[in-house]
């Protein structure tokens, strides 16, 4: 009996280890999925097949076989168009704030033009929502307002009260000859079935999940979602952030009561970009009806109404390349900080690099602050965020839990004029796993801004010191510990 259990686990091991070299990934993962297979048999090869499976080549040539480079060099075209227009026009920008602004991302602006092919974005006008009843009240105002085209697409389009109000104006506008397409994660969106888009597609309108493939069971991932939140109205107003469309962001979930978000409205150049990764995202999702990449009707010339003084870059990443541009970008941010980085994230598990860039600002002197829910929505993934906090802390770091109702912001303020909104969390999965977008803000009113937003939800926070971590019971710490041996495949 001895002698067969030594024989199971060898070939268990062995099988393990050739399964989880048969693909490249970082050393982290690689143990992380060696230890499940190892200690789980035969379960832990059913997960693995679910969740530990590198993206299929044919979806990662969706992707990497788009050109985007006619694209690119339209973008960047129509931005210097409206920059020369305005300043034919009379329109003039805040000089000094943003001087300032750029001087002190210049590093972070060059990073993004060449890792993401992301054009600095001029003149936008940015408004920050961190309530959902407001976001979601001005988002089917403009959806409303829609004359030519509307682009939507979101990890989490539930079919709830919410849903259907959205779907509901999708439909009207799609009857009102409006060009209308929708993008939804199938995993996110779990419970929305093709039938609830049905009155959609009957007025013309299109919806399909993300990258999502006919044989579902043979294919199914629960890795390499798409996260991103993007809307698109007319090629002139934008949204990203990261609301998504349910009941539970305007807080009529019981379990999580009132929802703390943040997300932005945009009008500008910046709204180009935004325009351009939909148009990838559906292309790759549906390459049987691919939608025009350099159509006049998706990028229109800005109306100089609408114009602002921002200035930003939309950047997107995710698994089909190795760049982790977000994450590059979050580390040249906290970088770049001198006086304060604060950060909101509700999944705080940082790789090492992010981890160590965080330690060496704070032990430089930055005022590093970082907001985490007082509540799990996925209690493993909960656990390793406390683990990472406790850690931090050691630093010097100050740690905060937010106590009313789920924080769902991801947001970072570097100093007087650097921040970032958007989907992707300060997590593995995020810089690795998901397809994420996040705007980067080079402008000090919107930093202001956001650091007053911070200043707001201290008053409902508490702070967690390295004496009140100690004071964990043993069974909470151990579970912490266990979560962040696996930190990197949650």
């Amino acid at each position: 009996m001895l002698t067969t259990l030594v024989v199971l686990l060898i070939i268990n091991t062995t099988v393990a280890v050739i399964t989880v070299f048969r693909e490249p990934r970082d050393i982290a993962a690689t143990w992380a999925w060696i230890l499940v297979l190892i200690l789980i048999p035969v379960l832990g090869f059913i997960i693995y097949s679910f969740a530990g499976r590198k993206l299929s080549q044919r979806r990662l040539f969706a992707y990497q076989g788009q050109d985007t480079s006619a694209m690119n060099e339209k973008i960047a075209d129509l931005i210097q168009e409206a920059d020369e227009r305005g300043k034919r026009e009379g329109f003039v920008t805040r000089v000094n704030e943003t001087q300032a602004s750029l001087v002190q991302a210049r590093s972070l602006v060059t990073l993004f033009q060449n890792i993401n092919q992301t054009s600095l974005a001029t003149k936008n006008h940015v408004k920050i929502f961190t309530s959902g009843v407001d976001f979601f009240d001005r988002l089917k105002e403009d959806l409303r307002q829609a004359q030519e085209s509307i682009n939507l697409e979101f990890y989490t389009f539930y079919s709830d009260q919410l849903g259907h109000e959205i779907r509901d104006i999708l439909v009207e506008r799609a009857q009102a000859g409006v060009e209308v397409h929708v993008i939804y994660d199938a995993l996110g969106s779990f419970g929305t079935t093709k039938r609830f888009f049905a009155p959609l597609r009957e007025a013309g309108g299109h919806a399909v999940p993300f990258l999502k493939r006919r044989l579902t069971l043979i294919d199914f991932q629960l890795n390499f979602r798409d996260h991103r939140k993007i809307v698109v109205i007319d090629g002139q107003v934008g949204y990203v952030g990261g609301f998504n469309i349910g009941d539970q962001y305007l807080g009529r979930d019981k379990k999580f009561g009132h929802w703390r978000d943040t997300h932005l409205r945009m009008t500008g150049s910046g709204v180009y970009s935004l325009q351009a990764h939909f148009l990838l995202d559906w292309n790759a999702s549906e390459p049987k009806r691919p939608m025009a990449v350099i159509s006049d009707r998706y990028f229109p010339p800005l109306q100089l109404a609408l114009q602002g003084k921002s200035n930003l870059q939309i950047v997107t990443s995710g698994p089909e390349t190795d760049d982790e541009q977000i994450k590059m970008g979050y580390i040249r941010l906290i970088q770049l900080a001198k006086k304060r980085c604060w950060i909101q994230t509700p999944y705080l598990i940082p790789d090492d690099s992010t981890f160590d860039a965080l330690r060496i600002a704070a032990n430089s002197g930055v005022d590093v602050r970082i907001m985490v829910p007082c509540m799990p929505d996925h209690p493993f993934v909960y656990r390793a965020t406390q683990y990472y906090a406790a850690q931090l802390a050691k630093y010097g770091i100050k740690i905060y839990y937010y106590q009313n109702g789920f924080l769902h912001a991801k947001t970072m303020v570097v100093d007087n004029h650097l921040a970032s909104v958007g989907s992707a969390n300060l997590d593995y999965r995020s810089f690795k796993l998901n397809f994420e977008v996040n705007a980067f803000l080079y402008d000090s009113d919107l930093a202001h801004h956001l650091a007053h937003v911070f200043e707001q939800d201290l008053a409902v926070s508490s702070e967690q010191t390295v004496e009140s971590f100690a004071q964990q019971g043993r069974w909470l710490v151990f579970k912490q510990y266990v979560a962040r041996l696996l930190a990197p495949i949650l």
